[in-house]
């Protein structure tokens, strides 16, 4: 069943009023008609299913048949942060972070980064992105859309990394660390309400991190982990990652 969200301030209590290219999407490419009914959400804390009444290209105004638990959401809070990739990869790793439950992601320029930051397009690209996530959200039915930070530097990205319990560095290099061995003893503590569950994990450009990076990300306070003894694509490393640590937190049948 098709899901949507919407403004909190558009979910009424008896009825949803849809607009702009969902209401277009309804009307012109679903073809909707009045008695049609699919699921939309607030992006917080309410999530319905309903009917369609009236619609236009517009606008679509549904009534809400039933309201719904939101239980998509893994406990653990995850967000990625990726050194900006080549051509349209950053798109295609935002689709499937945020189907496999990303909450947030940081896109940053480190050392290797082949793409030229450019600010006047940073508007505009951001724009696309959380486009993206917005409607792979609603194709995976999760109960939140994905944040879509501004890019930052490695810098920056060190002082943001003060508010996660937990952040991984996925490095090529690192032959020691594995992530289960991270994780494991991390979900634990979340299990055991010791650590909130929220969690950060950096992935680097194609060509890697440099030596001093993974220096200054670990001296912060990052743990340097490896994915496995393969060498792993800049746009399946996060992926990967993500997935490990949802499964070692429960959301998959781990903890």
């Amino acid at each position: 069943m098709q899901k949507y969200f919407v403004e909190p301030a558009q979910f009424g209590a008896e009825e949803v009023i849809i607009t702009g290219q969902d209401a277009h999407h309804l009307v012109r490419v679903m073809r909707s008609k009045p008695g049609a009914k699919f699921i939309v959400s607030d992006g917080e804390a309410r999530e319905a299913l309903v009917e369609l009444v009236e619609a236009n290209s517009e606008q679509v105004i549904a009534r809400i048949v039933e309201h719904r638990e939101t239980k998509a959401e893994a406990a653990c809070q995850v967000t990625i942060a990726q050194s900006l990739p080549k051509g349209d990869k950053m798109e295609l790793i935002i689709q499937k972070c945020t189907e496999i439950g990303a909450v947030s992601f940081i896109p940053f320029q480190s050392d290797r980064t082949v793409v030229q930051y450019d600010s006047k397009k940073e508007a505009k690209r951001l724009e696309r992105w959380s486009k993206i996530a917005k409607e792979a959200a609603e194709q995976s039915h999760r109960n939140r859309v994905p944040d879509m930070q501004p890019s930052m530097s490695v810098k920056q990205l060190v002082q943001a990394m003060e508010q996660y319990d937990l952040v991984l560095l996925c490095y090529e290099d690192e032959r020691g660390t594995q992530i289960r061995d991270v994780v494991q003893p991390f979900a634990t503590k979340v299990a055991n309400e010791v650590d909130k569950g929220e969690v950060l994990i950096i992935v680097g450009p194609e060509g890697g991190f440099t030596a001093q990076e993974v220096e200054t990300f670990v001296n912060a306070g990052a743990v340097s982990i490896g994915l496995g003894r393969r060498i792993l694509r800049a746009e399946t490393a996060g992926m990967l990652a993500l997935t490990c640590v949802l499964y070692e937190t429960g959301e998959m049948g781990g903890v």
